[in-house]
């Protein structure tokens, strides 16, 4: 009777709420086929767990949730999910309609039926990769979602730490607005289709970006659905297709299709580009320049202007009057 009682004990611990957490902190760790959820008590009327013990853990944020208890380090007040420990049969799913941290903090995660990460949450998330750990996340074959790492919004990845990532089935990282990175180690080791996918815009301004074995494109970045507009200062409100390396290490191998494709252009302003440049492509569709009436503006493949185009030769881009075309100059 008492090791029945303890039992019962502990399966009831692993699954409540609001005990040796800090404020606006959801814990997960992950145990083999189980997981122990601890949420900090000033937020446990905004987080619902749905999957109980179980490894593939399901928490729902509150459509009510508008950020509680600000401090200098997370100054709207959000929810903050701190991931660690490993399963071989597990995940991580996060609904919510607030901005969110999910940090990542020595997680290994394989989901044989679905994406290791999926954040559902359409504002700003910001994925933390803690400094000095290793993060894996592995994802199974032949199902119907994008990326092994799956965020509906906008992702910021920083941090000094390092992720792992194969995509088995579709992307290796999937974004579905833009993506940012900065200072972290990030390695695509595998995907069926691109090693990463977003939307809107793609900047790395510093850190470790390795591809390799995408069955598709390195990088793809698409404009959305919304309404377009041109380069923006600090790139808010942006959806221009557009890639940009700012610094760090990009580093692109063995992939199918393009090292990089853009629906904008694609912008190198600085970093360290260890793959074959001219295995690129962008849409026709320069964005983020504006043509006057009646004057003609050229490009190179990069979505450079051209000053002097008359002493380009091969391909370029002509854009006028809201037309583009491509002309072979000799």
């Amino acid at each position: 009777m008492k090791r029945t009682i303890l039992s019962t004990l502990a399966l009831l611990l692993s699954t409540t709420a609001s005990f040796a957490v800090s404020n606006n902190t959801v814990e997960i760790i992950f145990n083999g086929t189980t997981a122990t959820v601890n949420i900090a008590e000033n937020i446990s009327s905004y987080v619902t767990l749905q999957s109980g013990t179980s490894s593939h853990v399901k928490l729902i944020q509150s459509e009510n949730f508008a950020g509680v208890n600000p401090t200098s380090s997370n100054t709207d007040g959000e929810i903050i999910y701190v991931l660690s420990g490993s399963s071989t049969n597990g995940s991580f799913y996060m609904e919510g309609s607030y901005k969110a941290t999910v940090n990542l903090n020595g997680v290994t995660l394989t989901n044989p039926n679905g994406a290791a990460i999926m954040l559902m949450d359409g504002k700003r998330v910001e994925v933390s990769i803690k400094s000095a750990t290793t993060n894996t996340l592995t994802d199974g074959a032949n199902e119907d979602y994008n990326g092994c790492f799956h965020c509906k919004g906008h992702t910021k990845f920083k941090g000094k730490g390092t992720l792992n990532v194969k995509g088995n089935s579709r992307h290796g990282i999937y974004s579905k607005e833009y993506l940012e990175i900065k200072n972290c180690t990030i390695n695509v080791t595998g995907a069926a289709k691109d090693g990463i996918h977003c939307k809107e815009y793609f900047m790395m301004e510093s850190g470790t970006v390795s591809i390799n074995g995408a069955g598709d494109d390195g990088i793809q970045v698409e404009q959305s659905s919304d309404p377009l507009t041109n380069e923006t200062t600090d790139h808010e409100d942006e959806n221009t297709g557009n890639f940009y390396l700012d610094g760090g290490t990009l580093s692109i191998q063995n992939v199918t299709g393009k090292a990089i494709k853009a629906d904008g252009i694609i912008k190198y302003n600085g970093g360290t580009k260890n793959f074959d440049t001219t295995n690129t492509e962008i849409s026709a569709d320069i964005q983020g320049v504006k043509t006057a009436p009646g004057r003609t503006s050229t490009f190179d493949l990069m979505g450079r202007r051209l000053n002097d185009a008359t002493k380009t030769k091969g391909i370029v881009i002509m854009k006028s009057n809201g037309k583009i075309v491509k002309v072979v100059r000799h």
